[in-house]
């Protein structure tokens, strides 16, 4: 027990080193001057839609009121119903004069309802840069520059972009919020910096249409939970790289309650463990203060396990700290950022425990190729 404790230990310091570096790199990240696009060749940007999310007016304008010379929207529903069609009405009368086209098909092409909604949208798109853009994304009116810049490089394939989580509203969406903020947001800038340069994040991803095409197209995405990693990989299997973009999006976090963002949470988990599994299990080093807690118990309040646990609340308070004034966040209080360090430390352990993942209310086992199963009984 005491070997055990005294490992724990020298994870949560190596933990606390981790925080230190991802704080510092999110800094620079930053601070670095935008590419400014030489050419700005016009945009398709694809928006699935599914339902009116809180928000959503706001989201949609935003992508609207860019500064850019051309770009169209396509928006996608599966029903006519769809509460999502009111705001996309509203963005007609309120924009006139913008490229606005929508496509209303219930067609299926996979298990992934998402790319299947894409795959109906695509012939609408008729520009060569396609964007594939979330609904609960707020974005600057430079987001398409910032987009558009690194696709000069022809060595670059994709650009793809951060997220920073703004809270929709309650207890819930705030614990959300603080997981994205600091929690995915320093990891992503961290990760590039040590050479990963597999990250591809859904909220966005840009690439030319051609490039596109010779991976595969939409539709070898059909059956993926990881759609977005599993892009980027067969972008890079192109020989081409993966670029982010200059600047974060906002995304808007809304969980209306404990096991909504539990559900979310474990989904995104076990999709990450399905695709790159060692690499989860050995994201545990970035929560210093749930080891040195461990290390705590395992020795029985022992003097160096609780110094190592001061010493790691200290910096990571610290390194919450910083990120919140780089990301331009409020300061989050003591209490949330406590039941946010356990939320995620439960979260980790859940999900490394299983492959089974809840989406838009039906049941799937995620293969450890990233394809989605769907669990007998559940709804098709």
């Amino acid at each position: 027990m005491q070997v055990l404790s005294l490992l724990l230990a020298a994870a949560a310091f190596a933990g606390c080193l981790y925080q230190i570096a991802a704080t510092v790199l999110l800094r620079r990240f930053m601070a670095a001057p935008p590419r400014v696009p030489v050419q700005r060749p016009p945009v398709s940007v694809l928006k699935p839609l599914c339902g009116a999310e809180p928000g959503m007016a706001d989201n949609l304008a935003s992508c609207l009121n860019q500064d850019y010379p051309a770009f169209e929207l396509v928006f996608g529903v599966a029903e006519a119903g769809d509460s999502a069609l009111a705001e996309v009405a509203r963005l007609d009368k309120t924009h006139p004069g913008r490229e606005l086209a929508v496509v209303v098909d219930a067609t299926r092409h996979g298990r992934n309802l998402k790319v299947g909604n894409l795959l109906n949208m695509w012939p609408a798109a008729r520009y060569d840069i396609i964007a594939i853009a979330d609904s609960d994304i707020r974005v600057d009116p430079r987001y398409l520059d910032h987009l558009v810049g690194p696709l000069a490089d022809p060595s670059v394939g994709l650009v793809t972009c951060l997220y920073v989580g703004r809270p929709v509203g309650g207890l819930w969406s705030t614990l959300g919020a603080l997981g994205l903020n600091h929690g995915f947001v320093p990891s992503a800038v961290l990760a590039r910096a040590i050479g990963r340069k597999d990250g591809c994040f859904g909220a966005t991803m840009a690439l030319k249409r051609e490039v596109l095409e010779r991976a595969g197209g939409l539709a070898a995405l059909s059956d993926v939970l990881a759609d977005d990693w599993v892009l980027g990989d067969l972008v890079r299997k192109l020989g081409l790289g993966i670029e982010l973009a200059a600047r974060p999006v906002d995304i808007m976090v809304h969980e209306p309650d404990l096991a909504a963002l539990f559900a979310h949470e474990i989904r995104w988990a076990r999709t990450i463990a399905a695709v790159d599994r060692p690499s989860y299990l050995a994201s545990v080093i970035t929560q210093p203060v749930a080891l040195a807690a461990l290390a705590v118990l395992v020795s029985g309040g022992g003097w160096v396990a609780l110094g190592v646990l001061a010493l790691s609340a200290l910096i990571r308070l610290g390194a919450v700290r910083a990120q919140e004034r780089v990301l331009g966040l409020a300061r989050a209080g003591l209490g949330l950022l406590a039941l946010r360090e356990i939320l995620s430390f439960v979260v980790y352990v859940v999900a490394s425990c299983g492959r089974t993942v809840v989406w838009r209310g039906r049941r799937f086992v995620v293969r450890r190729d990233g394809t989605l199963d769907l669990v007998e009984g559940s709804s098709p």
